[in-house]
């Protein structure tokens, strides 16, 4: 799977694929996230990560992200039929109207004993990677970053005795002083 916030190398004809943040605004009640959900099956969109959580309780708005990919054309497709589906308040192309910081979160468990343990654990440091649970067999890692690193760091981790890995998605958030809520 490939994630990043810059353009997705591959392309469709003469279209160059692009890979987009998405930041869906939504009310909190039940349904909606099956709603938005829907829309991505139903027109055969690819969902490469997806993030929710509410994000004003008073308010009882959500913040959805969305990391997708496709032709400029079907971006804003994508766009334009997730702003139909209600209760959409607001949908933000992170990647193209902000610059985004993107974090995502992992747990990676790797077993190994010897050379391979000692080598795990340097690697670890060398990604800032802290162990969160230990035994005389295994290391659960968690690490936090760009999704790259994290993928290098898997992909190292593989090689080393990788047993699992649970990732949360990305979140991302525009800098500058905009709200994005509404």
């Amino acid at each position: 799977m490939v994630r990043s916030n810059s353009h997705y190398p591959a392309s469709v004809g003469e279209q160059q694929i692009i890979q987009r943040t998405l930041s869906i605004i939504v009310d909190n009640e039940p349904g909606v996230l099956a709603r938005v959900i829907s829309m991505f099956s139903g027109r055969g969109y690819n969902i490469d990560s997806l993030t929710v959580t509410e994000t004003e309780h008073e308010q009882h708005i959500s913040r959805i992200t969305i990391v997708t990919r496709g032709t400029p054309l079907v971006i804003e497709q994508i766009k334009n039929q997730l702003e139909r589906v209600v209760p959409v308040h607001n949908v933000i192309d992170l990647s193209h109207d902000y610059d985004p910081l993107e974090r995502e979160l992992a747990l990676i468990k790797v077993s190994g004993k010897g050379e391979n343990r000692i080598e795990s654990l340097r690697l670890a440091e060398i990604f800032k990677a802290q162990v969160i649970d230990a035994s005389t067999e295994h290391f659960i890692f968690q690490i936090t970053g760009i999704s790259p690193d994290i993928d290098r760091f898997i992909g190292l981790m593989m090689e080393l005795g990788l047993v699992e890995v649970a990732r949360t998605g990305i979140a991302a958030i525009g800098r500058g002083k905009r709200n994005l809520q509404f």
